[in-house]
């Protein structure tokens, strides 16, 4: 039989615990976010969140950081760079080491590792829809008698309605 698991070691292995009832969905975001950090390496996870302000927006625009893990000789930091941007970068990695230990307040980064890959941008707003046709002339929509916020609303709607209806 297996000695029993200290407390510690239960809440790392285990499932978030269950309600049974419903819960905000922002309840348990910051668990699930820190364990996400975790084994990305990132015991504190600013360097990510604050990434466009610690290597500034030109750096911030092509490269971006993937993993973090700690050695012997100090940390390694693991960046995705867009292809072709990790020759530029490899020229700025000790400006951009210097940069993000000052961030950080140590010297916990010794040492920079490019991979190439495309980095996913953000997704343009969406276009606004463009305005549709007035109704035709002959619309039963135009012979309605009734209030006249009633009315425009009804106009609003046929002008939806699709073409071969009208």
């Amino acid at each position: 039989m297996s000695p029993p698991r200290k407390q510690s070691d239960k809440a790392s292995d285990a499932p978030p615990q269950r309600h049974g009832r419903a819960i905000a969905v922002g309840a348990d975001t910051r668990t699930a976010a820190a364990a996400a950090f975790a084994r990305a390496g990132f015991a504190d996870p600013t360097l990510v969140l604050r990434w466009a302000e610690i290597a500034g927006p030109e750096i911030a625009r092509i490269a971006r950081p993937l993993k973090f893990s700690e050695g012997a000789a100090g940390g390694t930091l693991t960046l995705l760079a867009e292809p072709g941007a990790a020759l530029f970068l490899g020229h700025e990695a000790r400006s951009l080491c210097a940069r993000i230990n000052g961030y950080l307040g140590k010297d916990a980064v010794a040492r920079i590792k490019f991979v190439q890959g495309a980095l996913s941008s953000p997704k343009p707003a969406p276009r606004p829809a463009k305005p549709r046709p007035a109704p035709f002339a002959n619309d039963p929509v135009y012979n309605y008698q009734g209030p006249e916020a009633l009315k425009n609303a009804l106009q609003s709607l046929a002008r939806w309605r699709p073409a071969r209806e009208r």
